[in-house]
């Protein structure tokens, strides 16, 4: 039975390109316009534009967690814990292998019940999704209806943290009309969340409505229109001139030009990297990979570039996550690093970060200097996805949430660094971190999970595959007049049903 229920100067002369983005809203939004007080709409610049017309299986995702469209069966809580989302409740059957969740009454955006029929569809369609959302590769997962109420998950093995892995955004439940027979998933008043997707405009906009009927509570804010931005200084010179209620992502070289007020930062999980090609090019080559890591200095980046909001990397897990410190082991077996002797490499990276092209010069001033040719590669990332994951560039500058994909620190180690990972964009295969990888899997105590994750962290480190190169901090600008917006560690969530204007 379920209950009931950079610079300033550069930044001022581009505020005219933003001027009217956010000057009227969509078109069931005209007794909400900006400045009406409670219940008000919301306007918000987001850094990355969609990538893959929003689909729930990539990256996208995380554009429909952060505007509370979508949510799956559980959530992230602020210690990294799975909490109830569409589930109420979970117990685990067969030791971990199966998964019995009971559903909370809740209604899709489209007026129809979230029943165990529903839950299983939507599971069923992310697990053959191609490629597999990063949280659940190589899980063989399936799931069934137990009744009106209740949904058996099960994997092809043991899964101690699967509640974890169903916190992901890309594992979120829609209802049936959202899936066509081509794969496709249309989230348009198709999810559950607070917000609804009303209106799609192309990579540049859309507009959002409150859910009256979220099970969750009615949403203060009556609507979102989000505008894409991808320029770092536009964003800060929307909300300095007040055409935007929330921009996230903004430019540490922008901070100091925006009222005190209006910044807010947060420790996050998410690194700044360098990682390279191990299977073409280049760095195929252990030596020049570890002549490139000694060449690197990485307080550079961290003091230089990001300006006080970073931390020097000390490993995959940063200090936003505590017991990494404890637990950190020095990587082993690196190889001795050769002469590159002028050889030429790329490096691609994007500029939907502002930080990661100036990161990027500062790595090609090192390694030309150690004797290395560089070439950069930069563009957004939406145009850039296909190439990086293509081998197409000898390193890429990114960064990545390390809890990002299940708040779990294996999950991401086996998405990003193992042979059949689904990010690894060091496409590293080594028989060594696969096997470390593993056994960290097989864990089911958290202490003993993360003790085997930091010995996979050292081994990977010593392949010299990624070179981590700072720690970040979140910083995002919000006006003044708004309340209650979410500043997530884990970066899932950003307007809830509490944020209002």
């Amino acid at each position: 039975m379920r209950t009931p229920r950079l610079r300033l100067i550069a930044g001022l002369l581009l505020t005219p390109l933003l001027a009217g983005c956010f000057s009227s809203s969509g078109e069931n939004s005209s007794s909400d316009s900006p400045g009406s007080g409670e219940g008000g709409r919301l306007r918000v610049a987001l850094a990355f534009p969609p990538a893959q017309n929003y689909s729930p299986y990539g990256q996208d995702a995380f554009s429909l967690s952060r505007l509370g469209v979508a949510e799956g069966l559980t959530r992230l809580d602020a210690n990294g814990t799975a909490v109830p989302a569409l589930a109420e409740s979970w117990s685990s059957e067969e030791g971990g292998k199966s998964w019995v969740f009971t559903l909370r009454d809740a209604k899709f955006q489209d007026g129809t019940d979230v029943t165990a029929k529903a839950v299983a569809s939507a599971l069923t369609h992310a697990a053959e999704a191609e490629p597999a959302p990063p949280a659940i590769s190589g899980a063989k997962l399936t799931a069934e209806a137990v009744g009106d109420g209740q949904v058996k998950v099960t994997t092809a093995t043991a899964d101690p943290v699967l509640p974890l892995r169903l916190t992901n955004p890309s594992l979120s439940v829609f209802s049936a009309k959202a899936y066509g027979k081509d794969g496709k998933v249309n989230p348009v008043g198709t999810a559950t969340g607070p917000f609804e997707l009303t209106k799609i405009t192309g990579d540049t906009a859309a507009t959002l409505d409150r859910y009256d009927d979220y099970w969750g509570g009615r949403a203060q804010a009556s609507g979102i229109d989000v505008e894409f931005v991808a320029d770092g200084t536009a964003r800060a010179n929307a909300l300095r001139t007040e055409d935007v209620d929330i921009a996230e992502s903004i430019p540490v070289a922008q901070v100091a030009s925006l009222d005190k007020g209006t910044i807010h930062e947060v420790n996050t999980a998410r690194n700044s990297s360098l990682y390279l090609n191990t299977q073409e090019g280049v760095f195929t080559d252990a030596g020049l990979r570890a002549a490139a890591r000694e060449a690197i200095d990485t307080s550079a980046v961290a003091k230089g570039v990001y300006d006080g909001y970073a931390e020097k990397a000390k490993g995959l897990f940063g200090p936003a996550l505590t017991w990494a410190s404890g637990k950190r082991t020095e990587p082993t077996g690196r190889a001795k690093a050769t002469d590159p002797k002028g050889k030429s490499i790329t490096i691609a990276t994007y500029d939907d970060r502002p930080e990661l092209p100036e990161t990027a010069q500062v790595l090609q001033q090192q390694l030309q200097k150690a004797g290395f040719k560089v070439k950069l590669e930069v563009r957004t990332y939406a145009r850039l996805e296909s190439d990086l994951l293509a081998k197409k560039f000898d390193a890429v500058v990114s960064t990545r949430n390390m809890m990002l994909d299940t708040g779990d620190p294996v999950t991401v180690l086996a998405s990003d660094y193992t042979c059949d990972g689904s990010y690894n964009l060091s496409f590293l295969c080594d028989k060594n971190v696969d096997k470390l990888v593993a056994d960290a899997q097989a864990e089911s105590d958290p202490g003993k999970r993360q003790d085997a994750a930091m010995k996979a962290e050292a081994a990977i480190l010593g392949t010299d595959a990624v070179v981590p190169l700072a720690h970040l901090k979140a910083v995002v600008g919000i006006a003044t007049s708004v309340k209650g917006a979410v500043l997530d560690p884990y970066e899932r969530q950003l307007v809830g049903t509490g944020t209002r204007r």
